[in-house]
């Protein structure tokens, strides 16, 4: 079965990057360039993982979008995996906070971002 994962970034050359990471695995995959279009695309998808930057123009930023996801009981199971160049033990204390799944910050290597994935998606 494929699974459906949505990709949130505000910079282009990140989105392709994911998507070209993630093109070898069984997934469908969606992508969004801020919080609110995540949020709304989440909604209608209902994806299995959201790989979701922290820092984004608009009125959504990552953490706001996540912790949406989370309250929600039609997408609480879709694993959040927040991708970011915030490493700072405070950031990822909020990032957990708001129920992130993973935090993984940026550069991060495809293989650390596919086996991040693999691990919750087949859980």
């Amino acid at each position: 079965m494929q699974h459906k994962a949505l990709i949130v970034d505000d910079q282009p050359d990140i989105r392709k990057l994911i998507m070209l990471t993630m093109e070898s695995e069984d997934f469908e995959l969606h992508e969004a360039d801020n919080g609110v279009d995540a949020l709304h695309m989440a909604r209608n998808l209902r994806p299995a993982v959201m790989l979701l930057d922290v820092m984004m123009p608009g009125g959504l930023d990552g953490y706001q979008v996540c912790e949406e996801i989370k309250m929600d009981p039609d997408l609480r199971n879709t694993m959040v995996i927040l991708l970011t160049a915030r490493g700072q033990r405070t950031d990822i204390e909020r990032g957990q906070a708001v129920g992130c799944d993973a935090y993984l910050v940026k550069p991060f290597s495809p293989i650390e971002l596919l086996d991040t994935v693999d691990r919750l998606v087949t859980r």
